[in-house]
């Protein structure tokens, strides 16, 4: 071939490819890099709770806030400390760093020639301030989160609030196309040779133009066998992730990688294209399996240590991995056992939710998915992790106590009130009401709380006695604990061991052959029991008694109970318990029991068909209630605000209300989606109320983003709501409470459903929406009780901002003696 014709060919490729990627847009890619700035520290709070400080969102708020220059000052503190700006520049690695940074934020601003759009890449940072419009970061500073920003003409200007450590970079990137494939943070199997059924991934599609990108399809192909995935809307200006499938069977089963070409097309035209490398392994080799997620219909992945053999009814290991450790990696830690299957969960992200909230919940959804997968023996199910998961190892033990024939923490931390990470501890302050409302809201965290559920299974505790990271002392305290009461405890301190020695820091065999030696009971054989739970909704049932009501919502609830087939008696005692469900199976229909509770009369049941019996308390003591209506309080939906975030919620904007009021709810919804994408490998529908219809988007929970004049979809979800906010005012029971300053937080039932709830976010005015925009929802373990109403000036003076804080009761009213009142004279 000659050189002018190799030319011209590659002359009609390239030309080919820029009109496909998109003809209008394409260009050179532009990067600038922001050297130089202002930061002030010590100038935000957040923890893991609903309260948080921020002087400069408050000044954003009241439009208070100036341009820095060096040593103006930017506040003084209630106890008198002077914050000010200082300058700062990038280090040689590229990044802002210094004390300036800690708990404080960076000023950058930079200068457009036109308005545009472009791509802010920055990283390092807990989320961002463009031109005042809130934007998710990327707190652990992966360099992924390319988010389009409208940039102006003239000065513009990014607040980044900083993390606890590491430095900022923050770049601006002219995007090459406006919308098309990003091509890192992949979620992808393995393909296991000689399985064929179609594999689901994903990845992310932005779109950097000012209308939804609805309508697109991602066609895959392998060597030619192609499948046509639809995709859901990307919203304006943003990014989502998107799930496609891909047929297996295309690739050679003796090679080690595989191509999927992938297509993004719109109306008949390609948008886009990428190509990815997807391994294929052999099926007794470790691997990665991806489903779709019942919490928010996204795709996530677990990892699995094959069994060896072909005995059938094996062992089942779930696995809970560590900080910034990924499941495969997890999975790879462990060599494959003869006799059992490990699974490795994740999370949702390396350091996702600490295995509380969502982590919790994708620990159990991956549990579920192997059980049905691999059909192991319903007795030998066991619970191990290290670091941030042996805390996940103590709390999944100690919330789903008959889960688990044994369970082995490796280099863990029980509670977050005692160790924390990137977003600190969980606060026990109890000054004030409102506070101890809070530390309520957090009880399903309280591991040490929980400790008498350990009774139902055996424990191996392993700690390196050198950890420096996390201290044996964690581990020694929760052998003190265990000593007072457990019978089947083992305590092991690797001798040298700092916080990872090797593979052994989880694959101990030691600890697996106490795994061996212990299974699960069956159900209804303990005649004891005992069992606590701060959330029916979270955690209900063990053994053969369910707690169905609670009291006092989120305080602990608990019952220990014995059952005496021969004497055809149930007795125990209860705390914070309101129905009471009990399984009979050991008993005969027909028969005649007695139940004995809580120094109450005797209670005859004849056994029914179904040999169960739901029991309630009155004042008169326990009776016999019937089936709990879903319209109350239940397992099927409790509580609290958070409960809200799963069961593929939606997000629903206003758009009725005045052009400010719309774009605050827009700008709030995509900053809560864009930081579930980042902290949960989440993806959720965004959607405008005018689009949003009861019938189309049926038995889905609902994030209701604007009051009541801006969002038309609140007359549908809530008409009957103890609380509600407008312009101007909030309504709960009897009080009314005025004022644009005012934000809330709620969660209540979905009218037409017997499961979902709706949460609203909302402010009674521009200010009171502006300071509804934290997420701390978000942060694994904050606790949130059912409904909170604050003032602005919370970001100022903390929970004495904090208008009313509480729970409802069992049907969903307000009740005076789970609400806290502090009340401003209008």
């Amino acid at each position: 071939m000659t050189n002018k014709l190799t030319i011209f060919i590659f002359f009609l490729l390239f030309f080919y490819a820029a009109i496909s990627a998109q003809p209008d847009k394409a260009a050179a890619q532009e990067t600038i890099t922001l050297e130089e700035g202002f930061a002030v520290p010590m100038s935000h709070s957040y923890t893991r709770e609903a309260v948080f400080r921020d002087i400069i969102q408050w000044q954003l708020i009241n439009d208070e806030f100036e341009t820095p220059e060096e040593n103006n000052i930017l506040h003084i503190t209630a106890a008198g400390d002077t914050l000010k700006w200082e300058k700062v520049s990038i280090q040689e690695d590229g990044r802002f760093s210094g004390h300036e940074l800690r708990a404080g934020y960076l000023y950058l601003n930079f200068h457009s020639d036109e308005e545009k759009v472009m791509w802010l890449n920055a990283d390092g940072h807990n989320m961002a301030y463009v031109n005042g419009v809130p934007r998710a970061g990327d707190i652990y500073a992966y360099g992924y989160m390319n988010l389009p920003i409208k940039v102006k003409e003239g000065k513009n200007e990014l607040l980044l609030r900083s993390a606890r450590w590491g430095g900022i970079q923050a770049k601006l990137i002219t995007p090459e196309f406006d919308i098309g494939f990003l091509e890192d943070d992949l979620t992808l199997p393995h393909i296991i040779s000689g399985e064929q059924e179609p594999l689901w991934g994903a990845l992310r599609v932005v779109n950097s133009t000012d209308e939804p990108f609805e309508g697109a399809e991602i066609k895959s192909s392998i060597s030619g066998h192609e499948i046509v995935t639809p995709i859901p809307a990307v919203p304006p200006m943003s990014v989502r992730k998107v799930p496609f499938q891909f047929d297996p069977s295309g690739a050679h089963p003796n090679y080690e990688i595989t191509n999927v070409d992938l297509e993004l097309v719109a109306d008949n035209n390609t948008i886009h294209e990428t190509s990815l490398q997807v391994s294929v392994v052999q099926p007794r080799a470790h691997h990665s399996r991806t489903f779709i997620s019942k919490i928010d219909g996204s795709i996530q992945y677990f990892s699995v240590a094959p069994q060896q053999s072909e005995a059938e009814h094996g062992a089942l290991f779930l696995s809970v991995h560590g900080a910034e450790v990924e499941a495969i990696s997890q999975a790879r830690a462990y060599e494959p056992k003869e006799w059992g299957t490990l699974v490795a969960p994740t999370n949702r992200r390396p350091r996702g939710f600490n295995w509380e909230d969502w982590g919790r919940m994708d620990a159990l959804e991956v549990l579920e998915i192997a059980k049905e997968k691999y059909q192991p023996d319903p007795q030998r199910i066991y619970l191990t992790g290290h670091s941030m998961g042996g805390h996940g190892t103590w709390y999944l033990g100690a919330t789903y106590p008959d889960h688990w024939a044994a369970i082995a923490p490796a280099a863990g931390y029980p509670s977050l009130r005692g160790y924390g990470s990137h977003d600190g501890r969980i606060p026990d302050r109890e000054e004030s009401s409102a506070e101890r409302m809070l530390t309520r809201s957090a009880n399903p965290s309280d591991v040490m709380n929980l400790i008498p559920n350990y009774s139902a299974h055996g424990v191996y505790i392993l700690h390196g006695d050198a950890d420096r990271v996390v201290s044996v002392e964690h581990a020694r305290t929760m052998r003190n604990e265990l000593g007072q009461f457990h019978p089947d405890f083992v305590y092991y301190e690797y001798p040298g061991g700092t916080h990872w020695y090797g593979n052994e820091s989880v694959d101990w065999p030691p600890l697996f052959q106490f795994f061996k030696d212990r299974e699960i009971p069956h159900p209804t054989d303990p005649d004891e029991i005992q069992f606590i739970t701060p959330n029916p909704g979270i955690s209900h049932s063990f053994r053969w008694a369910a707690i169905e009501q609670q009291t006092e919502a989120l305080k602990m609830s608990r019952f220990e109970l014995n059952r005496d087939v021969e004497e055809s008696e149930i007795t125990g005692t209860t705390d914070n318990v309101d129905r009471l469900t009990l399984n009979l199976e050991p008993f005969n229909p027909g028969e005649s029991v007695t139940i004995k509770l809580d120094d109450t009369p005797a209670l005859p049941i004849t056994i029914n068909n179904h040999k169960t019996v739901t029991l309630a308390r009155t004042s008169d003591g326990w009776q016999q209630a019937g089936k709990l209506s879903a319209d109350q309080k239940g397992p099927h939906r409790h509580g609290a605000f958070k409960e809200a975030f799963t069961n593929n919620m939606i997000f629903v904007y206003g758009t009725s209300g005045t052009e400010k009021e719309n774009r605050l709810a827009y700008e709030k919804a995509r900053y809560d989606a864009e930081t579930w994408y980042y902290r949960g490998n989440g993806a959720v529908d965004v959607i405008p109320d005018g689009k949003f219809d009861t019938g189309q988007y049926p038995e889905r929970n609902v994030i209701i983003y604007g009051n009541r004049d801006v969002n038309s979809a609140w007359g549908d979800l809530l008409p009957d709501s103890p609380i509600q906010i407008t312009r101007h005012f909030v309504e709960m029971g009897n009080h009314r409470i005025e004022g644009e300053d005012l934000a809330a937080y709620f969660l209540y039932p979905r009218p037409d459903s017997d499961t979902a709830s709706v949460a609203v976010i909302a402010g009674t005015g521009t200010e009171g929406m502006m300071a509804a925009s934290g997420n701390q929802y978000f942060a694994g373990g904050s606790g949130f009780p059912d409904f909170m109403i604050f003032q602005s000036d919370m970001l100022l003076h903390g929970a004495d901002s904090v208008l009313s804080i509480g729970f409802f009761d069992n049907n969903w009213k307000t009740d005076p003696m789970q609400t806290v009142l502090q009340l401003r004279s209008n």
